[in-house]
């Protein structure tokens, strides 16, 4: 260090090179947040962008579907609201029926919307079974809408969605 000349320390730098970008614009802090990009990252994350489902969803549901025309009601399907790990996500099924030989629920197929493999479960029923409902834990590769689709006795199609969202996703790459 030569006499009279002194060394500024780092963070003199980084101060004063704060100042300068802040008076270069017009006075305005300078966050990661501001600019024309942050408003539309945060609009973003307030009403995000739905989902849309995979080719193997659209596939599978089509598979179930064919050229029905799936009712809403009668069917519940229950899952948490946000999954913190999507490796185990509980959910709960049931549709209303009386379970008897003309009129019973044949079977409900489990569907997600964005994981590597649409078809989660097929679940088969009689009248024996007493009723229509069934408890387990399924993966969930990310935030995602599942569907239930229920098949009557008669052909009748129910349907029952519910989004998850998905912390840690559960499931590997395709």
């Amino acid at each position: 260090q030569s006499p009279g000349r002194q060394l500024m320390d780092r963070r003199t730098v980084l101060t004063s090179a704060g100042a300068l970008a802040l008076t270069a614009l017009g006075g305005r802090p300078v966050t990661a947040a501001s600019g024309p990009s942050a408003s539309a990252a945060a609009a973003a994350a307030a009403d995000p962008a739905p989902l849309v489902p995979t080719r193997q969803f659209e596939d599978a549901f089509a598979r179930v579907v064919g050229n029905g025309t799936p009712i809403e009601g009668r069917m519940t399907l229950e899952l948490p609201e946000d999954a913190e790990n999507g490796n185990i996500v509980p959910y709960k099924i049931s549709v209303e029926s009386p379970m008897t030989e003309a009129d019973h629920i044949a079977r409900v197929h489990l569907l997600s919307t964005q994981n590597p493999q649409a078809s989660v479960a097929t679940f088969h029923f009689t009248p024996l079974s007493g009723k229509a409902a069934v408890a387990g834990r399924m993966r969930l590769a990310k935030t995602q809408e599942v569907v239930a689709v229920a098949l009557t006795s008669d052909n009748t199609l129910l349907i029952a969605r519910t989004t998850v969202s998905v912390g840690i996703g559960g499931c590997g790459t395709e």
